[in-house]
């Protein structure tokens, strides 16, 4: 692991593997570490090993607020510039980005399907949501009937949460960082959709439901809960409390290692998130080599991808996470000298 301390602004670069390629998105929020980069760098690497790519995982966090995102993102992308011409690292759009903010760097492509938009939705976000979606549905065998708990509702969780609708399913709870709502019933998707658009992430307190505090989200009784914030949220302690039957991330990195050895042991199914996750980084890749070329055959290269990973996964003794970490691993070694890879799974420290 080699982290890199940017010189123009307040933010690193990690580097999981010492190769010639390295990919990862870019992270932009008040209260990112160097040591969230080095994690998310290697549940990157996990990532593009489980898809077969021999690419090393990478990840830049920037440290900066909404009023002066734009001024770091300008003279963050001029510092990054020759790595990414040289082809050293790959970056997009993560937590606090967008797609635009990168149109600047050398290989910047404006009309990459993965930056087209379908009804208002970038491409690369919607797949990132199917993603997550399909992996759930694999592992349940179905979603029609079925309620998920989602954390966030921006880009991924509002993607994660229409995706989930269209197939059937209901949403039994979410939260923001103003609260969590819920209503085993389903909440009304539609209204929140308004509400978002007018109020933000104080949607959830305009519905006219109780709001609890955001951490009750992972105890409401769900079929698939969907972490969606930042890494190591599912500790053990929190994991003693989970009642969903499967967990189903959008985040990177939500386990720690005793939290996912606790929801194991309760019977809980723990999909990988560098499995879930995936869709924007398969739709990335396909679209570079031509196999994607327009929204509908990058959403059908997602779902081919992610239900076909996860069936294999789910048939593992140890569960779908192990699983899930063997094929990545396998294929490392494959491209890897035994001193060259990583030293263990994405997972977050225990506290």
């Amino acid at each position: 692991m080699r982290i890199v301390e940017l010189v123009s602004v307040d933010g690193y670069v990690a580097f999981d593997l010492d190769c010639p390629t390295s990919a990862g998105g870019t992270r932009l929020a008040p209260d990112v570490t160097a040591g969230e980069a080095g994690l998310l760098a290697r549940a990157m690497t996990y990532k593009l090993a489980v898809l077969g790519e021999p690419i090393g995982g990478a990840k830049a966090v920037l440290r900066a607020g909404d009023e002066d995102r734009d001024a770091v993102l300008e003279r963050y992308c001029r510092e990054i510039a020759p790595m990414v011409e040289k082809g050293g690292f790959l970056t997009a759009s993560d937590l606090g980005t967008r797609t635009e903010d990168f149109a600047s760097l050398p290989d910047y492509r404006p009309d990459s399907v993965m930056h087209q938009e379908v009804g208002g939705e970038p491409v690369d976000t919607m797949v990132t949501g199917l993603g997550v979606v399909v992996a759930a549905e694999t592992a349940l065998g179905g979603l029609a009937g079925r309620t998920l708990a989602v954390e966030g509702f921006g880009k991924v969780g509002g993607a994660v949460v229409r995706e989930a609708v269209r197939r059937g399913a209901r949403v039994g709870a979410l939260s923001t960082l103003y609260g969590c709502v819920a209503d085993p019933g389903g909440l009304d998707v539609a209204a929140l959709e308004r509400l978002r658009a007018e109020h933000g992430d104080a949607c959830v307190t305009r519905l006219g439901l109780p709001v609890l505090p955001p951490e009750s989200l992972y105890e409401v009784a769900a079929d698939v809960l969907v972490p969606g914030a930042r890494t190591g949220t599912l500790t053990a302690e929190r994991a003693g409390r989970v009642r969903a039957r499967v967990v189903a991330p959008a985040a990177n990195v939500p386990y720690t290692e005793a939290g996912l050895r606790a929801l194991r042991e309760r019977g809980v199914v723990t999909l990988a998130d560098f499995v879930c996750s995936a869709g924007a980084t398969i739709g990335y890749l396909g679209d570079r080599s031509g196999e994607v070329h327009d929204a509908a055959s990058a959403r059908a290269v997602v779902e081919e991808r992610i239900a076909a990973l996860t069936a294999q996964a789910m048939e593992h003794p140890d569960g779908p996470f192990a699983a899930s970490c063997e094929m990545a691993e396998r294929f490392l070694a494959t491209w890897r000298d035994p001193a060259g890879l990583p030293d263990g799974p994405p997972l977050a420290p225990d506290a």
